[in-house]
């Protein structure tokens, strides 16, 4: 095994952002959290996570890219977390350490799940880079340890997930579908979202997500798809910061087919007929200057992998 002092390795991983084209809440547990039903789409924004070695039980992060000083680069940092896990439980005692690089794309607290992302990316840029024998499924259980979006950030394509969002099943989906990304100039904090839905009363019972949005996707139906997007999430999401409504008004009178608040919010996904209607989309909305970017993406693509 090479170590940091005779071999410094680097790897490379490419992760992906997601959208929730379906969240489905139920009311707040006794626990704290809320059970949910979604399904997740991951979609051409990415973030890449490059792991070098460290000096034995050194675990540190540089943040590069857009949004990058709004990331701490300390010991609260999700790809420090997802690294310093990963050695504990999977190092078996060796002396591990690493120097992590993440250049950022993914909105940060834009409900895409871009800290989930870079956890998904340091596990794998690790364990690669450590010469861990761990499975996809296992690095999958211990992900979704650091949150309820790590392991669908490692799976990627289009999933259901059930439990906190963690719990995962693929959903067959037929094409590729083109969307418009609107970031918003702020952010909106997890946390406080779903606490503005308890305080709304909001919650849904059966979890059930649209019976319609998993035929659509299997007959790869974007005008079906873009009927049954549903967000529960979304009256909190827009009770915090009502300018969303106007974004989603503009999208729709630009000609997308539908949108949703992706997660917690505030990226508003906006679903195209094709691509070439996503870039008539994405030039008439950056023209409102309503956001602080527009970008065209589409989707399903793969989770983690890594960059040769």
């Amino acid at each position: 095994m090479a170590t940091p002092v005779t071999e410094p390795e680097a790897v490379r991983v490419r992760v992906a952002g997601k959208v929730n084209l379906a969240l489905r809440s139920g009311h707040r547990r006794a626990d704290g959290y809320h059970p949910l039903a979604t399904v997740f789409q991951a979609v051409s924004v990415f973030d890449e996570v490059e792991a070098t070695w460290a000096e034995p039980g050194t675990f540190t992060v540089r943040m590069l890219g857009e949004q990058a000083a709004l990331v701490p680069e300390g010991d609260d940092n999700l790809a420090v977390k997802a690294a310093r896990l990963l050695a504990t439980t999977w190092g078996a005692g060796r002396p591990l350490g690493a120097e992590l690089v993440v250049r950022k794309s993914i909105p940060v607290s834009g409900g895409m799940a871009g800290g989930s992302a870079d956890a998904a990316g340091a596990l794998l840029a690790c364990a690669v880079l450590w010469d861990i024998d761990i499975s996809p499924d296992e690095l999958r259980v211990l992900g979704a340890r650091l949150g309820a979006d790590v392991p669908f950030c490692l799976a990627g394509g289009t999933a259901l997930g059930t439990g906190r969002g963690d719990e995962l099943a693929p959903v067959l989906s037929r094409g590729s579908y083109h969307w418009v990304l609107a970031f918003s100039a702020g952010e909106l904090s997890t946390p406080a979202v779903f606490g503005k839905f308890d305080e709304l009363g909001l919650g849904t019972d059966p979890l059930e997500v649209p019976a319609e949005m998993l035929n659509a996707l299997v007959s790869g139906d974007a005008q079906a798809l873009s009927r049954c997007l549903v967000n529960d999430l979304e009256p909190a999401a827009l009770a915090l910061r009502p300018e969303l409504a106007r974004i989603v008004e503009a999208g729709t009178e630009h000609g997308a087919l539908g949108s949703v608040i992706s997660g917690s919010g505030p990226t508003v996904a906006f679903l195209a007929a094709n691509e070439s209607a996503a870039v008539d989309l994405s030039v008439r909305l950056s023209s409102e200057g309503l956001c602080r970017a527009v970008k065209r993406v589409s989707g399903p693509v793969p989770g983690a992998r890594l960059v040769v």
